[in-house]
């Protein structure tokens, strides 16, 4: 039997919760042996071994960004190969139509596309959590969830609260819902005009501004480390973040493309909605195309469903 074509979504950062990925591992052999791949590379320099993080917490170091990031990676990896085996697709017949992931997901979705191997992608998961948490330890920052704005007044709230200081939408989630990236001071202002213009508005619980220019750093430390790290073709388009299109050579190389577009991601707004759309563009060239949502969490299938109702998309948090 001919397999299904396949679109798959992974998830980004503030998916992570305590028992992630453990019902994956319990079920499936393949599940687990890319937890034990996981702990073998990291050993403990994140003060415990990454499986015992994912399913026994605490949940004040799970949450920290340079542990959740390697985290949230590993969990949708062995996710996606514990699938590959129920589905009986663990010999690569899987038919990969296209891939995309949030923020960090899009580490999740270069690794299963093949642009990279899994302990490379998890060594450069690492340096990326732990270089984004630095930078946001070095000045007071945070973000802020927009609800009910389009991205026209994100940018009237951005322009009217900056006061100088760095103020800029983040993260295109959905219709409606749009982060914003900033200097603290400048979040608290913004929440204020947010309301005086009749929107919603909710600080995030994060360590700081992630895709903003206070991710400079960060990106510095990330663009060093990705030009030692070999990276292939992706078996299928790869959606990134930055461009909301299939990665695609540029000046150089499809490789240093992907590179680059990895560095920019750091400083840049996260285009999903946009992403997604062009994900379901590139799967209804596919008759009977599936979407599916890797471990952890269900929040991607949540947005699908505000981007285009009609992508209908299974996740797989648990077996």
């Amino acid at each position: 039997m001919t397999p299904p074509p396949l679109a798959i979504i992974c998830p980004g950062q503030g998916s992570q919760t305590i028992g992630m990925a453990k019902a994956w591992c319990e079920r499936s052999p393949e599940a687990r042996a890319v937890m034990d791949r996981a702990d073998a590379v990291l050993g403990d320099r994140l003060g415990a071994v990454l499986s015992g993080l994912c399913f026994q917490g605490p949940p004040d170091r799970l949450n920290q960004t340079d542990a959740s990031q390697p985290a949230i990676y590993a969990a949708g990896i062995a996710c996606w190969m514990g699938l590959l085996a129920k589905w009986s697709m663990g010999n690569g017949e899987a038919n990969l139509v296209a891939a995309a992931g949030l923020s960090l997901g899009e580490y999740t979705a270069l690794c299963l596309a093949g642009a990279f191997s899994f302990e490379d992608g998890l060594e450069l998961v690492a340096l990326r959590g732990r270089a984004m948490q630095d930078a946001a330890e070095a000045q007071p920052s945070s973000m802020l969830a927009l609800i009910g704005a389009d991205e026209a007044q994100a940018s009237e709230v951005c322009v009217k609260a900056a006061e100088s200081e760095v103020l800029v939408p983040a993260n295109f989630n959905a219709p409606g819902q749009i982060v914003l990236s900033g200097h603290k001071a400048a979040i608290g202002r913004a929440a204020r005009v947010a309301t005086e213009m009749g929107l919603r508005a909710t600080e995030l619980a994060v360590a700081g501004a992630f895709h903003s220019p206070l991710m400079a750093p960060a990106a510095d430390r990330l663009r060093v480390a990705l030009a030692k790290t070999p990276i292939k073709e992706p078996r299928c388009p790869v959606i990134s973040n930055v461009t909301a299109r299939a990665h695609a050579p540029d000046a150089g190389s499809l490789e240093d493309s992907i590179r680059q577009r990895l560095v920019e991601q750091l400083t840049s707004p996260v285009r999903w909605a946009d992403s997604c759309i062009t994900l379901g563009s590139l799967a209804s060239s596919h008759a009977n195309a599936e979407f599916h949502e890797l471990a952890p969490g269900k929040s991607l299938a949540g947005l699908m469903r505000r981007i285009d109702k009609n992508l209908k998309v299974t996740s797989h948090d648990e077996p």
